[in-house]
């Protein structure tokens, strides 16, 4: 295995440094890429795994002012290495979040909901009523984007793979708000066509899946609607047919939480990191389904987060 736990000594707390005890962090499908060293960003080794999570603050550097003992902090960016008790970390790297949210709603925070919040904001401006359609929507990225969705008066048509427990996964992504939840293989059978009597055809797909659910999708977007990719779970590529260029004049475009963060000033993180926990507290916006493990039984925590059709997030509790 590439994992080990071990104990190390914390490091001394610098002027501008924040000591931490994390409280909860996720086991997500980008951190166990970077393991693999399957994704564009490679830690250095030895590397602590984990790009997300929540932490207390215990202790601040004597220079450090937007943060005192108590406050609770998310990271800012990536690769911060979220899977550990306790950290000393410089302050640029922190993000500060109200205490009065659940632990696992801040724990969950800063990847799925962000991206989720930033792809139905910057590609297309969608008024309510408009619909948005998404592959995978049951993965925390889908059930963001269901509940984000809803509350602007957005409505959803989500895909999801088949699989044997498939009412159950319907009914919970209903209760969540989606409008529409179709399989794979519906997205070509004439029914469709009776989902578009009551919503308008999506001016957004959102693609996390790749090969033939993509092109699936893609047909029953507006013309010149907007497909954003933010992942490839097939590890298979987009196939576009030309007419869709030619005559639709479709747009395709990518996305990389990763790399917006590093684009925007602190400003754009900041009002969206509000507009998320407004969300949250006025209970528009939870935390996906999770199961929560103790860092000892990490080995299990990661195989169950491997598992196909896995419907709950790992979440190690610190």
């Amino acid at each position: 295995s590439l994992f080990r736990l071990k104990d190390l000594e914390v490091a001394k707390l610098g002027d501008s440094d924040v000591h931490v005890k994390m409280l909860a962090a996720p086991i997500n499908p980008a951190d166990i890429n970077m393991i693999q060293g399957t994704y564009a960003i490679l830690s250095p080794l030895p590397a602590v795994g984990g790009n997300e999570g929540v932490g207390e603050v215990l202790e601040v550097g004597r220079r450090v002012t937007a943060l005192k003992p108590g406050d609770w902090v998310i990271p800012a960016g990536t690769g911060l290495g979220t899977w550990r008790t306790q950290g000393v970390f410089p302050e640029e790297t922190l993000l500060k979040v109200p205490s009065d949210i659940p632990v696992l709603c801040a724990a969950t925070l800063s990847v799925n909901p962000c991206t989720a919040y930033r792809m139905l904001t910057d590609f297309e401006s969608l008024a309510p009523g408009d619909s948005v359609i998404q592959n995978a929507a049951n993965s925390g990225v889908g059930q963001a984007v269901i509940q984000i969705a809803k509350a602007s008066g957005i409505k959803t048509v989500n895909v999801v793979r088949d699989r044997p427990d498939l009412p159950k996964l319907v009914e919970r992504l209903m209760a969540l708000g989606a409008d529409h939840v179709v399989t794979e293989e519906m997205l070509r059978k004439p029914e469709m066509k009776d989902i578009f009597k009551n919503i308008p055809k999506p001016r957004l797909a959102l693609n996390c899946v790749g090969g033939k659910s993509t092109t699936e999708m893609l047909r029953h977007l507006q013309p010149k609607g907007t497909m954003v990719t933010y992942g490839g779970m097939a590890k298979q590529p987009v196939m576009v047919p030309v007419s869709a260029f030619i005559f639709r004049d479709l747009r395709l475009r990518g996305f990389w939480m990763t790399q917006w963060k590093k684009d925007q000033d602190q400003e754009s993180l900041t009002s969206m990191m509000d507009a998320l926990c407004q969300l949250i507290r006025r209970g528009q916006l939870t935390a996906p389904a999770c199961t929560e493990v103790p860092l000892q039984d990490y080995k299990a925590a990661l195989e169950a987060s491997m598992k196909p059709f896995t419907s709950s997030k790992q979440i190690l509790l610190l």
